[in-house]
């Protein structure tokens, strides 16, 4: 698999993970992976159809009448939201797992329509594999699943565990189980790098609940959600069982069809697109697992879609940071640690992973032109100071690009480079040790932004006592996670709406998932 965000990451043995929930963008706050469940009740009757429905209280015939009786499972839908939302509730920024308040989190307190959801799962549930999906939990590098014997995560009910998984979702091999597979629940606990708990488990969930024999790996990016495509999308899936290798085709809507744009080999978990969409329309992609010689192994997936708009009055050029990522194995594409996320006033992301002050340079016509933007934020310079390029060299290349912009009509806002962590660094030992003189050359160049007619200063919100990427906003020393993104966007998003109000007061914002949304109160770990 590629290097995570191509800024010299050299990440040996570690994996992408897909940091949504795993459904299709449209759905993302589902922790059901069936299109349009979100309530246990809603999963069983697309699984398994009336006699579900039946066995949870309701009528059929009433159901797809669109009326349903008092006890229906349109009744339990509704209540089963609730469960679904307080058991999907984000650990607090502290590692503890965020408390489940209120009538419908209670296991106590189940009702009889739940109770009848659940048979209905287990009777009905015959699969030799099960794709199970869980909520995302901010700073997990992987997760452990632990499959259960009853519904409580306790050590006498463990039947199995499965370590290093790199999404937040897994297929599993069920054979070993038998016909008690669909009596199993399972629970999933969130681990840092070294194994670490980052916060509480899972609410245990029936595996029949999952996907049965799925027959595509599910798509986990979260293109839709964003207010604008990113100009280089990073694909990501949930891979179907043993899969190591995929393949992925692009669409470009035309006329009522699809045309297919191009093809991608790409490895277990995720691919990084290499060329930059700047084309308008809209954009379908699907993905199927492949052997080593490129032949099937599994059907396609489901198609997902984004859009490319133009002009976008507000762009950000810069490397990784911008692109997004965080966490180690999460790569871009996800809103958690997409800094753009949390600003206040749309921003379309041109990031380059792995990208220089020279790089940006160099694709400055081909990248920020055909989005025609207003005001273009630019912040790069880590991978700079980081390698064997001087400050001097660096603020010569932002002069460059200050003169591009200048030359176009576009006003460029510089943000400070920030920080990183060698101490982190070393300690993983996945990215290239710094220079010991990496500071200055980094001081030199947030001293040269700084005296620019349009600065904002996001470095600072970083740093330690001593000047480095504070740990508490990194997992790898380098690349703020949600925390870090958090800080960066906010005070991006609130110098833009304040400097330029001229642009940013017609521009709609998308509404922000409240989970991400407790990012900005919760305390640091």
């Amino acid at each position: 698999m590629k290097n995570m965000w191509k800024t010299g990451v050299l990440l040996a043995g570690v994996l992408g993970m897909g940091l949504c929930l795993s459904a299709p963008p449209a759905a993302a706050q589902n922790v059901y992976d069936v299109q349009g469940a979100e309530t246990p009740a809603e999963q069983v009757e697309v699984l398994y159809g009336d006699d579900a429905i039946r066995a949870m209280g309701g009528d059929p015939a009433a159901k797809r009448s669109g009326t349903t009786a008092e006890t229906s499972a349109g009744d339990f839908a509704a209540r089963g939201k609730e469960t679904a939302s307080a058991s999907a509730a984000p650990a607090d920024g502290k590692g503890k797992a965020a408390s489940r308040t209120g009538k419908a989190a209670k296991t106590s307190q189940v009702s009889k329509a739940e109770s009848g959801a659940l048979a209905a799962a287990q009777a009905a549930f015959h699969a030799s594999r099960v794709r199970l999906v869980w909520p995302v939990v901010p700073r997990a590098v992987r997760y452990e699943l632990v499959l259960l014997r009853g519904a409580e995560d306790v050590a006498a009910n463990v039947v199995s565990r499965q370590d290093y998984i790199y999404t937040n979702g897994v297929e599993l091999d069920l054979t070993p189980f038998g016909a008690q597979a669909g009596r199993l629940y399972f629970a999933v606990h969130p681990l840092d790098h070294d194994g670490h708990a980052v916060a509480g488990s899972t609410q245990p969930q029936l595996v029949a609940l999952g996907t049965p024999d799925p027959t595509a790996p599910l798509p986990t990016t979260q293109f839709e959600q964003m207010d604008y495509a990113p100009l280089y999308p990073v694909f990501s899936w949930i891979p179907t069982l043993g899969a190591k290798h995929h393949a992925i085709e692009i669409y470009r809507e035309r006329g009522g069809e699809k045309k297919l744009i191009r093809t991608l080999q790409g490895g277990e978990y995720d691919v990084y697109e290499e060329g930059g969409y700047t084309v308008p329309g809209r954009y379908d992609w699907r993905v199927r697992a492949v052997d080593e010689a490129g032949q099937p192994l599994s059907d396609w997936s489901d198609f997902s879609s984004f859009d490319v708009t133009a002009p976008t009055p507000i762009a950000a050029l810069g490397d990784s940071i911008t692109h997004g990522g965080g966490a180690m194995t999460v790569p871009p594409g996800y809103l958690i640690y997409d800094w753009e996320t949390y600003s206040s006033v749309p921003v379309k992301n041109l990031g380059y992973s792995g990208d220089t002050t020279a790089a940006l340079l160099d694709r400055f016509e081909r990248d920020v032109l055909p989005f025609s933007p207003r005001v273009l934020v630019i912040m790069g310079g880590v991978n700079d100071y980081r390698g064997s390029t001087y400050g001097s060299e660096t603020v010569a290349h932002l002069e460059a690009l200050r003169a591009k912009c200048d030359m176009y009509g576009i006003i460029p806002v510089f943000a400070t480079v920030t920080p990183i962590n060698p101490e982190l660094i070393l300690r993983y030992g996945q990215i290239e040790a710094p220079p010991v003189d990496w500071k200055i050359h980094r001081d030199y160049i947030n001293h040269w932004i700084m005296e620019q007619p349009y600065a904002v200063d996001v470095a600072s919100a970083l740093e330690d006592g001593r000047g480095w990427l504070d740990a508490r906003y990194t997992t790898d020393g380098l690349h703020p996670d949600g925390f870090g993104k958090y800080e960066i966007g906010a005070r991006i998003g609130s110098y833009l709406a304040a400097h330029f109000a001229w642009v940013t007061d017609g521009l709609v914002k998308k509404p922000v998932p409240p989970a991400l949304q407790q990012i900005a109160s919760a305390s640091l770990p």
